[in-house]
């Protein structure tokens, strides 16, 4: 017969150490539940809501369909140049898309998670249709689509942003400071400010959650497979729809791609400088233009250098011109905290001059 106190050394060996015993059920229920509550998105908008709200949500998704005469087009290998315009067509309301998912993902995300989502995607149509080009070998298109998205943001979109702002309000007011700095919007508020206003909060405008998490982090990863599908048409098709249509390829990478690209942000900072919300439009335009030179020209140099293509920060000496032109012009414009219809009419019509140029090249 064993004893009391082997009874109690075996008992005592095989207890468990922890007050769960090791049984993973508890914890496998526990991740499993919450799992559940994140797809479930308890407190938020349903799936249905959500995604309500991501296809009819504005008249831009008129636009969605391309993305299916894209891919047609493709498939039944139909002429360049209609695979060229169906896919630039398409990605316009994908980049709106994009924005839209990426800005509803940050809503319930604390600041710095925000920040990082929003630099990450914040351009991600550019990065896109970079990648894609890198694969392909179209270097120049590579390059001149990087500084034509500059130049849309400051010139085309500022200016266009200006004249309308014009038109509406005599003279628009922001504060030159923030409008130099166009970032750090979270940590100095205060440089957003406009001099008109008598709150202490910058003059923006609160995201109202319309998406569920799980919900928005599934749009944004599905539009991005269709936006890389579509890029990948756009690119492929450049070379015969140059040659075919005695379009320069500068005069597409320059002025079409990011037109197509930015367009949604076009509209929305149009909108924001007709209701005098300048700051907002600015911190648009310069802080995209920002960010893309900053960010976006050096991931594609080390990305063409992982996939051996030699892509290079050395531009030409025209294209440096231009730019150092652009940022020079709009710097001057901007420094005074205030701007006019005729402003506007000034980045027009220098990028009107520079798209005229790279049709000459």
């Amino acid at each position: 017969m064993p004893t009391r106190s082997s009874m109690t050394i075996s008992e005592s060996e095989t207890s468990p150490l922890l007050k769960n015993g090791g049984y993973s059920g508890h914890r496998s229920s526990s991740l499993t539940r919450r799992v559940v509550n994140f797809m479930r998105g308890e407190d938020e908008p349903s799936w249905a809501e959500s995604f309500n709200f991501f296809i009819f949500g504005t008249w831009f998704n008129i636009l969605l369909v391309f993305i299916p005469l894209s891919f047609i087009s493709h498939i039944m290998d139909w002429d360049a140049g209609l695979i060229f315009f169906f896919s630039l067509m398409a990605i316009v309301p994908l980049a709106k898309l994009l924005g839209e998912a990426t800005e509803q993902l940050t809503v319930k995300l604390g600041e710095n998670m925000s920040g990082l989502i929003n630099a990450s995607f914040g351009n991600a149509v550019e990065v896109i249709i970079g990648i894609a080009a890198l694969l392909n070998g179209q270097l120049l298109i590579v390059q001149t689509s990087m500084l034509g998205s500059i130049l849309s943001n400051l010139l085309l979109v500022l200016g266009c942003s200006f004249l309308a702002g014009g038109l509406c309000h005599k003279e628009g007011v922001f504060n030159s400071a923030g409008a130099q700095a166009a970032a750090s919007l979270k940590t100095h508020p205060k440089l957003f400010i406009s001099p008109a206003s008598h709150t202490d909060e910058p003059n923006s405008e609160e995201t109202v959650p319309r998406m569920g998490t799980a919900a928005a982090v599934v749009a944004l990863l599905s539009v991005t497979v269709v936006t890389a599908f579509c890029a990948e048409y756009l690119v492929s098709s450049t070379e015969e729809t140059a040659v075919r249509y005695s379009i320069p390829k500068p005069f597409i990478g320059v002025i079409l791609l990011p037109i197509a690209g930015n367009a949604a942000d076009h509209v929305t900072a149009i909108w924001m400088a007709m209701k005098n919300k300048y700051e907002l439009t600015i911190s648009i335009c310069v802080g995209s233009s920002i960010q893309i030179a900053c960010f976006v020209v050096p991931l594609l140099v080390i990305v063409g250098w992982i996939v051996d293509q030699p892509l290079t920060l050395h531009f030409h000496n025209f294209e440096t011109i231009v730019l150092f032109v652009s940022v020079f012009l709009v710097n001057i414009l901007i420094m005074d905290g205030k701007s006019n219809y005729m402003e506007g009419l000034l980045f027009l019509t220098l990028y009107l001059i520079i798209a005229l140029a790279f049709w000459a090249t």
